[in-house]
């Protein structure tokens, strides 16, 4: 089908091979797992099992990693700042001050982690962001400050500042001539995939058939990537990543055939995925190793966190905020939305399907999450 008559996601061609870089050798000789394993305040997420839900759309089994009980933090973020600002501080102990720009989670990692290490923190926000998501932050100690561009032009703002103040800049996006810290924060990720090796991650070949990613600029999604293409090559799950409609950089790339900016204005209640252009190390390793990525409206996300808020029979409540929900709104859009049909049949959805989520964020926005699941389904 063209882009015409299905505009909503995009079939991939993957070849299963990781690019030999910088990046993928510092995910490779990543410590991030013994590191975060060594806090005090660590403990693995849980891994959660959805009976209903599965029955409800007739697969084999579903699976959701719940990431809002990481650190106190509400969010998956801390994984990837906290082991970015270690591996920083082996190298460059003095540093003062850390910086980034953030539509919310990882700016408050940033700050947390910094906090931990007895630094400062700067963090940029966009225009749009919600007030108790700079509340959030700026209870980690950080100081915040407001812009009035979009998430791109946010980055931008806080890598010119960082390098006129001598700060840190902490970015989970990368360019030409700054890779080596959004590689650690990618680095950073690999260790909830490796708190599930003894479950749906167990040889010889994971327990699942399918892995939905919600993505924003990517590199959280291309850290699973790495893991699955490395961990289990050509017997890996297939990939589907989610973007929103308004923010779907990494679709648009596809399309292209090189990184691109959305289409859409990068407004969408998604707040975690509103981002520009995707990061160039991470396309390096989407590009070639996912079979599909889909775009979808807000709705999804809106009708999925009330369906994790409000369970079927005795599947449990998992509080996820719009972003955490994307990864799984992206299945139920393609399960019940005839737009996705041919990728439905493309992936071979059936009964016997098992399919693993990650809520990668809890109630980040409290008052626009308790107006959404307050609505009628």
């Amino acid at each position: 089908m063209n882009e015409a008559t299905a505009p909503f996601y995009h079939f991939n061609q993957p070849i299963n091979q990781l690019p030999d870089n910088a990046t993928t050798v510092m995910l490779n000789n990543s410590m991030a797992f013994a590191y975060h394993s060594s806090l005090p305040i660590y403990q693995p997420t849980p891994l959660v099992v959805l009976p209903a839900m599965a029955k409800r759309f007739n697969v084999g089994n579903i699976f959701l990693k719940d990431e809002s009980h990481r650190f106190g933090l509400n969010a998956f973020k801390g994984l990837g700042a906290s082991y970015a600002i270690y591996e920083i501080l082996q190298k460059h102990p003095d540093i003062d001050t850390f910086c980034s720009a953030t539509d919310g989670n990882h700016g408050r990692a940033v700050a947390w982690a910094a906090k931990q290490a007895g630094k400062k923190a700067v963090i940029f926000v966009p225009k749009n962001i919600v007030p108790y998501r700079i509340a959030a932050i700026e209870n980690e100690g950080a100081k915040v400050i407001k812009t009035n561009g979009n998430y791109d032009e946010t980055c931008l703002l806080a890598e010119m500042t960082s390098k006129n103040e001598g700060w840190q800049l902490v970015q989970d996006t990368a360019w030409e001539g700054y890779e080596d810290i959004p590689a650690y924060i990618m680095a950073g990720y690999l260790t909830h995939f490796a708190e599930m090796e003894n479950s749906v991650h167990s040889l010889p070949k994971p327990g699942i058939d399918i892995v939905f990613l919600q993505a924003g600029v990517g590199s959280w999604a291309a850290a699973a990537v790495w893991y699955y293409v490395t961990r289990y090559g050509s017997n890996r799950p297939k990939i589907v990543l989610v973007e929103p409609v308004e923010s779907n950089g990494i679709l648009q790339s596809f399309k292209q055939g090189q990184r691109t900016l959305p289409t859409g204005n990068q407004q969408t209640i998604m707040a975690g995925l509103n981002c520009g252009i995707p990061s160039s190390t991470a396309w390096e390793i989407i590009k070639d190793n996912v079979d599909a990525v889909v775009m979808i409206e807000d709705g999804f996300a809106m009708q999925t966190m009330r369906m994790l808020h409000t369970p079927a029979d005795t599947d449990p409540q998992v509080i996820s905020g719009e972003s955490g929900a994307a990864g799984l709104a992206g299945f139920i859009a393609v399960m019940t939305d005839e737009r996705y049909a041919p990728l439905k049949n493309a992936l071979g959805i059936n009964e016997n399907s098992s399919i693993l989520f990650y809520s990668t964020e809890g109630a980040t926005d409290p008052d626009g999450y308790n107006k959404i699941v307050a609505a009628a389904m």
